[in-house]
């Protein structure tokens, strides 16, 4: 018992005596720390803010206000420790021998990540984009080192891994969706009218795309009728909402001018019945 109770004097006596010698460091070392992390959130804001200011995608610029930020908060942690007396040296041998292992442990995971910084440094596609990619499509919402996020029409959101997105074919239609559609008419129709028809019902809409006029003609010559081809780009959040309006648009417009949608025929030749 004596014996431990000397330990513990022993132990005590030394921190009071490290506490005593190198107070003021350790104070300077956190104020030093304390400065840093405001000085880092602050350089790295700004950075973002100028970057968004002039126009830089809102991906990149918020991957560089991060890594800025970092990169200060790691300058002022060196001129903490070096408050301290302690040596930088040995640290950066530890952090490159946890960074191997943690290497080797995280295969995935970095993947993901480098596969991140080549998406924020290529720019295949932005935020606000509408991409199709491994059989899913959505609106972009925020591209993230370790995955790129979506949003459907429906708003569930999607996080696809970014290492299932590089080197991938990405079909980028940008803000809107295209919506593609066949709808026929009879031969007794005139077919410009009913394109013309066709082509105001989807103009009225609110959510049609304003950048690029919608696409209607003669697809094909059907055994029933002219089968017109539909073509026309919605906003992806309102996708399912304005095709649903624009097909009672049209419908409306077709039957208010006497149009009809042919029914499919079938001829059926009845053979007389085998006398006995």
């Amino acid at each position: 018992m004596e014996q431990e109770i000397a330990q513990f004097q022993t132990m005590y006596a030394q921190i009071s005596s490290y506490l005593v010698n190198y107070s003021f460091q350790i104070i300077g070392a956190i104020i030093v720390g304390l400065i840093g992390l405001v000085v880092a959130r602050k350089v790295g804001l700004v950075v973002e803010h100028q970057m968004v200011k002039h126009r830089v995608d809102v991906t990149l610029s918020r991957f560089t206000g991060s890594g800025v930020k970092i990169l200060v908060l790691a300058m002022f942690i060196i001129i903490a420790l070096g408050k301290l007396g302690i040596s930088v040296t040995p640290f950066v041998a530890a952090i490159g021998a946890l960074s191997l292992g943690a290497g080797l442990a995280l295969q995935g995971m970095l993947s993901n990540y480098s596969a991140g910084v080549a998406i924020v440094v290529t720019r295949p596609f932005i935020v606000g984009d509408t991409i199709t990619v491994q059989g899913v499509s959505g609106l972009v919402r925020e591209v993230r080192l370790g995955a790129t996020l979506l949003t459907n029409e429906d708003g569930v959101q999607i996080a696809i891994p970014n290492k299932f997105i590089v080197g991938e074919i990405i079909h980028n239609s940008f803000t809107d969706s295209i919506v593609e559609m066949t709808i026929d008419i009879s031969y007794g129709a005139d077919p410009m009218q009913a394109i013309e028809l066709i082509r105001t019902a989807i103009d009225s809409q609110s959510g049609i795309s304003k950048a690029r006029a919608p696409q209607v003609g003669i697809q094909d010559f059907g055994a029933n009728g002219y089968t017109l081809g539909i073509r026309y780009w919605s906003a992806t959040e309102q996708l399912f909402q304005t095709r649903y309006a624009a097909n009672a648009a049209i419908h409306k417009a077709l039957q208010a001018n006497g149009i009809t949608i042919p029914l499919p025929q079938r001829v059926v030749h009845m053979l007389p019945a085998r006398e006995r």
